[in-house]
């Protein structure tokens, strides 16, 4: 039996339905962190594939025909008889969003991948089990593999925080590049100081940590050479999806696929790329990454 096909990228966590409520109107997007960011790497013709769980219902199937219209490749094993996952998100006046879940996360250890070279991870994947025990396993498995890791924190799911700081270290430890916002950061750190956050997780031994600001921009440093990137201005419809193309971007990075040594320059250029790209999400409604093309021109 031939081996399967290894994606350049394997993306693990939850796809979920976005229930968008704006005032008196209510509306359907598909989405979920990993999802989105699987999504953004093959707009980005990036070879995508994700490890999530998607029921056997309506919902399902439009997140599925969204996801492989995109060119995102689904694994088999994302597939069972239950409902799929949903997100309720209420925006603010200023286009804000708090979340209500209704998210059951549970897929198989057994995964048939090959010899994937990069596996993201992140948002609720790695905290709520059985699913995070999963990941787990899935890591372990490819020891050789760039590790890339958003933990995109949801309060009221992930529990204790000394016991999620606890799993975020744990997969920080394995991770190459972590990804996070600062309110990720003012949760899982008891540290005022981003730099101080940043110093805290390159102790675990990612290589690169960056972490994002909203409008605000964002901060991304090595042992060696810490930047910051203004974020450009936009008219802002909402922010869903927007720490997710940051992620996307970072990932789409050739450099940062290989696990190449970055210096200040490159720490630059990478930053703006993703900030640019984050902006564009931003100025339309939901998690509608952008395509190569656009961020071309």
């Amino acid at each position: 039996m031939p081996a399967p096909h290894a994606p350049a990228v394997l993306v693990i966590g939850e796809a979920l339905m976005d229930i968008t409520v704006t005032g008196d109107e209510t509306v359907e997007t598909p989405g979920g962190g990993p999802a989105n960011i699987a999504l953004g790497l093959a707009r980005r013709d990036v070879d995508a594939a994700l490890l999530t769980r998607l029921g056997d219902d309506e919902r399902g199937r439009a997140i599925a025909r969204h996801l492989e219209a995109s060119g995102v490749g689904i694994l088999p094993e994302s597939f069972h008889a239950g409902t799929t996952s949903t997100a309720r998100a209420t925006l603010d006046e200023r286009g804000a969003a708090t979340y209500d879940f209704d998210i059951s996360w549970d897929v198989p250890a057994d995964v048939a991948v090959g010899d994937v070279p990069v596996i993201h991870t992140g948002s609720l994947g790695v905290f709520l089990e059985p699913g995070a025990d999963t990941v787990a396993a899935v890591l372990d498995a490819h020891p050789d593999a760039v590790i890339t890791f958003d933990p995109n924190i949801r309060p009221g799911l992930v529990g204790d925080p000394d016991a999620a700081r606890e799993r975020f270290e744990a997969i920080a430890r394995r991770a190459t590049v972590v990804k996070l916002s600062d309110e990720d950061a003012a949760y899982l750190f008891a540290i005022d100081s981003v730099d101080a956050v940043i110093d805290a997780i390159l102790a675990l031994g990612p290589a690169l940590v960056a972490v994002t600001r909203g409008g605000d921009g964002a901060t991304l440093s090595t042992r060696e050479h810490r930047v910051e990137v203004d974020a450009p201005r936009v008219d802002v419809v909402d922010t869903i999806g927007a720490g997710d193309t940051f992620m996307a971007s970072l990932l789409a990075e050739p450099a940062i696929r290989a696990g190449a040594e970055l210096d200040g320059d490159d720490l630059a250029a990478i930053g703006r790329r993703a900030v640019a790209a984050a902006a564009v999400t931003v100025s339309r409604t939901g998690a509608d990454l952008p395509w190569a093309s656009e961020l071309d021109a």
